[in-house]
């Protein structure tokens, strides 16, 4: 693995471009209005210390051996309060070498007998530090035993693991799995476990973050039992977030220090925003269509590779990664340079190991000159010298954005990062207001480890691994003791001597990590019986009902049936030429109001909600227009979800006085709820996929216009609570969005919802800016 510091002093020849191709593109984006805002990011020198006293003569050799010859400020700042007993978060930007701090205490701490433990969020990520660990062998060894540890490691390695390990690298899911529920054959290595690293902590998010939070108490809780527990200590590592502290307490339930100060140097970036034009094409409801920032990013990416120039595309999907690639090759083909075509390649996850390795040794070396990557590449791959990264539509919050921003200019030269608007609310939002990107603090990650829908699937967990005890359900938290009361009178768990035992024979986790819990959905191929995929039972309603259309790591499959009862989805594999979405019919009824704000006659409440919903037909549509082919009905079971939700209600007076001005008061609550939905990542840290949303010219409860936002998750994630702690900033926002849109009835660029239940029919566009207005009449500023 070549360190970025060598790199920056030697660079492969491939690096030459003199930069024609980017500002070729910045030049006619600018030309054509494409390229919507440029700002320059300047230099930022690196503060580099000497090693802290306390670090073993071998381990700074062995770091010296890599190339790294002492510790920035902050690498320094992070392993000296880690090795004086403190839990420390390092939430800094990408490249400033978060691991060499939590590498130095927890290799200072295996040289003195000790273990640690590294939790990836991905099996590659965890790969990936294996071969950075085992580089810095040589003057470490015998000590520093590496291993991972995931559910593709073999019954013999797994055994010399358990024997031999001292760091130890594996994933939250395989903690839950597999180390815990057999923690007893993991004595020795939880025994002298001193170190626990999260690392890409900020993507522990909502009910996945929930559900980690709840791993590591049961973590802790096993160390402690093994006698680890005093000297146990937590160091996270995250991109840039807000509030990292609370982050890390919320993870882990400890009081933790945060290092944000970053001391690695950065060369200089212009960083441009861009959206692609409108293409003449109507899709839904007539509305304008803007060409997508794929095809935007394969264009751009062919003419970086025209300059030579290392780059890097960075698209959400696997499909879109594979259509990129396939596009920008064609592209360069046309312009007679099929030489060039070849240096053109795709990177996802699914890939095998050696596949990865091939393409990331290959872009190191001049072999590729761009990839079209999804974000499992952000994730840890040490790649250096990139001089142009394109993000194709919003990641989801600015800490992602920056973090993929980031590859570029890790060698220390200039670059460029370039987003491009995918046709969406939030990302048409962002292009025409750059300030609310460049000039505001990163989000705080959101997540409720409080959540009793996760809360009691772990506690399960925790008592069938040991006993609970009273001093237990402190370290689960305050409500911990109420769902215990609530798991007794079920009679999951039974008291005995003060102590509640797991009742019945199963010993193994009651829940998976991506969901709250409930039936999961086997995805089968109906003729081989091979396994395609999983997901939650309400997800398969939507994506998985008789004749959906199945996308899976670019294959199409057509639903021929679905078992709810069995948990499985039958499916055959081919593209029938069209794409299909559900539809449903949604009642929500306020179970509870635990917070209110008044806006002069308006009002925002956060509560809880009961949600019920059905699926009760589907369309099939064109795929490239999205217009509707015809629909069939379908019959399933209605859903209910509790969950908690921010609603917003304007007085009968305002009402009244919008509806005598001729607003069409349900398709406009019906577009102000599909926009709020796109806009609430802006101040929450979701996707739209997260939330739902309901909307009612009058709701029978509240006797008022109102629309509903709601996590999508059984006790809520969170996002809902950001929203109405931030309904001004993020309501504001949204009438913004609506307005700045240059279609004049409403497109996907503002109004209308890839996931609307009632085919996006009422919206109205002005409508919903009238509605918003008298909304934050008045609203704070």
């Amino acid at each position: 693995m070549l360190d970025e510091e060598q790199f920056a002093a030697d660079p492969p020849a491939y690096c030459a471009g003199d930069g024609a191709g980017v500002r070729r593109i910045l030049d006619h984006g600018a030309a054509s209005g494409r390229l919507t805002h440029v700002e320059r990011l300047p230099e930022r020198p690196g503060r580099r210390v000497p090693w802290p006293g306390w670090v073993p003569a071998d381990v700074m050799k062995a770091f010296a051996q890599v190339g790294i010859s002492g510790p920035w400020e902050h690498q320094a700042q992070a392993a000296n309060l880690a090795h004086a007993g403190h839990n420390v978060i390092m939430a800094t930007g990408t490249a400033s070498g978060k691991s060499v701090g939590y590498l130095v205490p927890a290799l200072a701490a295996i040289a003195g007998g000790g273990t640690a433990l590294y939790l990836a969020p991905t099996r590659a990520l965890a790969a990936d530090q294996l071969a950075l660990v085992r580089s810095l062998g040589g003057y470490l060894r015998p000590s520093l035993r590496a291993a991972v540890v995931d559910s593709d490691t073999p019954a013999s390695e797994r055994l010399r693991a358990r024997k031999h390990a001292t760091y130890l690298l594996t994933t939250p899911d395989m903690v839950h799995y597999g180390l815990l529920p057999q923690h007893r054959r993991w004595d020795g290595f939880f025994r002298r476990l001193r170190y626990v690293i999260v690392d890409e902590c900020h993507g522990y998010r909502g009910v996945f973050g929930s559900h980690v939070a709840q791993v590591l108490r049961r973590l802790r809780r096993v160390a402690e039992h093994h006698g680890a527990a005093g000297d146990l200590r937590f160091i996270l590592a995250s991109a840039t977030i807000s509030e990292p502290e609370r982050c890390a307490e919320l993870l882990t339930g400890l009081a933790t220090c945060a290092i944000t100060a970053d001391a690695a140097p950065r060369g200089p970036m212009t960083f441009g925003m861009w959206e692609p034009p409108l293409t003449g094409l109507r899709g839904e409801a007539g509305a304008p269509m803007r060409r997508s920032a794929i095809a935007e990013a394969a264009d751009l990416l062919a003419d970086l590779v025209l300059d030579g120039t290392p780059s890097l595309a960075f698209i959400r999907s696997r499909r879109g990664v594979e259509a990129a690639a396939a596009v920008a090759k064609a592209k360069l083909v046309e312009a007679g340079a099929s030489d060039l075509a070849q240096r053109v390649a795709a990177y996802r996850s699914g890939y095998l190991p050696h596949e990865r390795r091939e393409l990331e040794q290959a872009l190191r070396d001049g072999t590729i000159t761009a990839l079209a990557a999804t974000p499992a590449l952000e994730l840890g791959v040490n790649i250096a010298g990139l001089d142009a990264v394109l993000i194709a539509g919003w990641p989801g919050t600015r800490a992602a954005l920056w973090q993929q921003a980031g590859r570029a200019g890790r060698a220390g030269r200039d670059s460029v990062a370039i987003l491009i608007a995918r046709d969406d609310p939030l990302d048409t939002y962002l292009v025409h207001h750059p300030e609310t990107l460049l000039h505001r603090p990163v989000e705080a990650t959101v997540l409720d480890p409080a959540n009793p829908y996760i809360l009691a699937p772990h506690l399960c967990a925790a008592a069938a691994e040991l006993p609970l005890s009273g001093s237990d359900l402190m370290l689960f938290g305050p409500a911990a003791r109420g769902v215990v009361a609530d798991l007794v009178r079920a009679g999951t768990l039974r008291e005995r001597s003060g102590l509640w035992h797991l009742t019945g024979l199963r010993r193994g986790p009651m829940t998976g990590l991506r969901g709250a819990g409930g039936l999961s959905v086997r995805i089968v191929e109906e003729t081989t019986g091979r396994l395609i995929g999983t997901m939650d039972e309400p997800s398969a309603h939507v994506l998985a009902h008789a004749g959906a259309v199945y996308p899976h790591q670019g294959d199409l499959y057509l639903v021929r049936r679905l078992d709810l009862d069995e948990g499985v989805a039958l499916v055959e594999a081919g593209d029938p030429g069209y794409v299909t979405s559900a539809r449903d019919l949604t009642e929500i009824e306020i179970a509870a109001e635990h917070r209110r704000v008044d806006w002069g006659g308006a009002a925002v409440h956060f509560g809880e909600v009961l949600v019920r919903r059905q699926v009760v037909s589907f369309t099939r549509r064109k795929p490239d227009t999205g217009q509707p082919i015809d629909e069939e009905e379908l019959d399933l079971p209605p859903r209910a979800l509790r969950t908690r939700a921010v609603w917003c209600t304007i007085s009968p007076s305002q009402r009244q006085s919008l509806a005598d001005s001729g607003v069409q008061l349900a398709g406009a609550a019906h577009a102000a709820e599909h926009a709020a939905i796109g806009l609430l990542p802006l101040v929450a840290a979701c996707d739209r996929w997260d939330v739902g949303g309901v909307s009612m010219d009058i709701h029978p409860q509240t006797d008022r216009l109102t629309i509903f936002v709601y996590d999508g998750h059984d006790g809520g994630a969170g996002f809902a609570e950001r929203g109405f702690l931030a309904a001004a900033q993020w309501l504001r926002s949204t009438s913004l969005a609506i307005a700045d849109c240059e279609c004049t009835a409403g497109c996907p660029s503002c109004i209308q919802s890839p996931k609307c239940g009632n085919g996006n029919e009422p919206l109205s566009k002005p409508g919903s800016l009238a509605l918003l207005g008298c909304l934050l009449a008045g609203a704070p500023r």
